[in-house]
């Protein structure tokens, strides 16, 4: 299967790292490809790096890229940006770009068992050599574990009755396709309940890939790591999903560029913390009309930029 890939905010979000000969650049969610593409074209004296954990990705983008001298591909999640380029030896960066969504290949692929649309094993992990599916998830974890990761990954209303369900119908026989799962969830929320916008299955199908590729927990170690390995003047620029997500961007980046930490009634600062960062983005950039009509999936999207401002700690305010 070919390997595409709509690409998101693609302007804006290669825009936003202002890419200038000379420096080095990270696309630390590869994809199809489409941010990588437009960085190169934007000047000619670049280094590239580009992280995806699906090797299909990687493999087709090198088809695509063959020749490209100044790109570098690596096979790895981007929580490990920091150890790969350091392995490279790379001290620093000049912008980094992550799109957080699951591709539409894979979404498109049923092999992958991401989507509920399509009939497939229930798997949903984005790095095959990973050793927790979709299907363990589903078939082994306890009633309560489900419904808190239902209900707080998938900000699902019906967690408890769908984990009430998905526990009774595996003790019959294991839960082993995306459509037996797709048939539980629906006849775990009634017709006249459901968002009418929305797919039934779409919120646990959520919840479930969350939980597979840990995606919650690191970004925020990928946002302190990115920060680290970049030179002041840098930019970090992330595409988010979903609330969870967008949350996590917006929380890393304001304690990144905190001020001061004094408390409220302190008529002046005392405490000689310096700023780190500056966001960039006060409210999220957002797709245009047009973008969300010719790719729906865009619909969600928000884009926040951060820039490096500074190293240290602390300051001599007197």
């Amino acid at each position: 299967m070919q390997y595409e890939h709509k690409t998101v905010l693609l302007n804006e979000t290669v825009d936003s790292i202002d890419v200038k000969n000379g420096k080095l650049y990270v696309d630390a969610t590869f994809g199809g490809g489409g941010h990588s593409g437009l960085i190169l074209s934007k000047a000619d004296d670049i280094r590239l790096f580009v992280f995806d954990q699906d090797i299909e990705a990687i493999e087709n983008g090198k088809l695509n890229f063959s020749g490209e001298k100044r790109i570098n591909f690596i096979n790895d999640n981007f929580v490990n940006i920091k150890k790969n380029l350091q392995a490279l030896g790379i001290k620093k960066v000049d912008g980094i770009i992550a799109d957080l969504g699951v591709s539409s290949y894979q979404l498109d692929n049923a092999d992958r068992g991401f989507s509920y649309m399509s009939d497939a094993k229930l798997d949903m992990r984005m790095d095959k050599n990973s050793s927790l599916t979709a299907e363990y998830v589903v078939n082994t974890y306890s009633k309560e574990r489900l419904k808190h990761i239902i209900r707080e990954y998938g900000q699902e209303n019906w967690a408890d009755r769908i984990a009430e369900i998905i526990v009774e119908k595996r003790a019959v026989k294991p839960i082993t396709t995306t459509l037996e799962l797709v048939d539980i969830i629906e006849k775990s929320i009634p017709k006249k309940l459901r968002d009418k916008h929305k797919h039934p299955a779409k919120r646990t199908f959520q919840a479930i890939r969350i939980e597979v590729n840990n995606e919650i927990d690191i970004i925020e170690k990928f946002i302190q790591d990115s920060f680290d390995m970049m030179n002041i003047g840098g930019r970090i620029a992330i595409i988010t999903f979903h609330s969870l997500e967008d949350r996590a961007v917006k929380n890393s980046f304001k304690e990144l560029s905190i001020d001061c930490v004094c408390p409220k009634e302190f008529p002046v600062c005392m405490c000689n913390t310096i700023q780190k960062a500056k966001i960039l983005t006060k409210k999220p950039i957002l797709p245009t009309d047009e973008e969300i009509n010719s790719n729906p999936r865009s619909r969600s999207a928000k884009l926040r930029v951060l820039e490096k401002i500074n190293e240290g700690d602390e300051k001599d305010k007197r």
